[in-house]
């Protein structure tokens, strides 16, 4: 799978401008993030990445970034790459950073940028293409949690497995994870540390596992943790309370699982 290695010192560079129809009022100027691995040089070696300029009517589109993409795609630029999966059921394909944080287009209005909008792939991460980020270490680390009930007793008759009001409240501002990766890829410990730092969102997802009143694998879970890297590379930065798009907090779930790893060596 082709990435993105800029050699170092590398900037990207300025790309093309699209120019907005004469007739447009209200223009807003798009800087996006172009990186093609089948566009190289003369030597055969992928070109550096480059900001396009696009010059978009407003009063022509609807009002969030990731209209303004679609647009771009369909009318200006076919040659764009981005990832959505919007309105089918799979939420968080389209988290890129926008102006500067990282963010879901879907749900980011163009009138919340004032001036330009910039827009980047998910940050320290390969890039496949333009705003399409390599996510496959994400979710290898996503399955190493092993993200689903464990029992070890038969399950009740036909009935399902059944908790309390009280523990199933536990899993609010857990279970709505989308799993976009905007907080792991906001913060610096998983930049520097990603091979071995499970990163935030990762750990919440295993928290969501651990505190479930259902499932009875408590203990594996975290031993499957117990590790220098894995959980303790939390710095307690907050980054990625900051720019979940959720409004989770991440950092708040990676501090009770080390206080059930206190506990339980106590």
């Amino acid at each position: 799978m082709a990435e993105l290695r800029l050699p170092p010192n590398s900037k990207v560079g300025k790309g093309k401008n699209f120019k907005a129809p004469e007739k447009a009022k209200r223009v807003k100027v798009f800087n996006i993030y172009r990186w093609d691995p089948d566009d190289v040089d003369a030597d055969g070696k992928a070109k550096n990445p480059r900001l396009d300029r696009y010059e978009l009517d407003l009063d022509a589109m609807a009002p969030m970034v990731l209209d303004a993409l679609i647009k771009i795609k369909d009318e200006v630029d076919s040659t764009l790459t981005f990832r959505r999966s919007c309105r089918e059921g799979i939420c968080g394909s389209c988290a890129m950073n926008i102006d500067g944080t990282n963010t879901l287009a879907c749900t980011k209005p163009i009138a919340d940028v004032q001036g330009e909008v910039n827009i980047y792939p998910l940050p320290h991460m390969s890039v496949i293409k333009d705003l399409v980020p390599d996510m496959t270490h994400f979710y290898a680390q996503y399955e190493s949690i092993q993200p689903w009930l464990q029992t070890a007793t038969p399950a009740p008759g036909s009935r399902e497995r059944l908790q309390s009001p009280e523990d199933r409240a536990k899993l609010d501002g857990l279970y709505e994870c989308i799993l976009c990766a905007c907080c792991s890829t906001s913060c610096p410990s998983y930049w520097w540390n990603s091979e071995r730092f499970l990163g935030p969102a990762i750990l919440l997802q295993a928290y969501r596992w651990i505190i479930d009143s259902r499932d009875e694998f408590t203990g594996e879970r975290l031993d499957n943790l117990e590790d220098p890297f894995r959980l303790y590379r939390c710095h307690t930065i907050m980054n990625c309370a900051k720019t979940c798009p959720k409004g989770l907090n991440p950092a708040k779930a990676i501090a009770e699982i080390k206080k059930l790893m206190v506990e339980r060596v106590v």
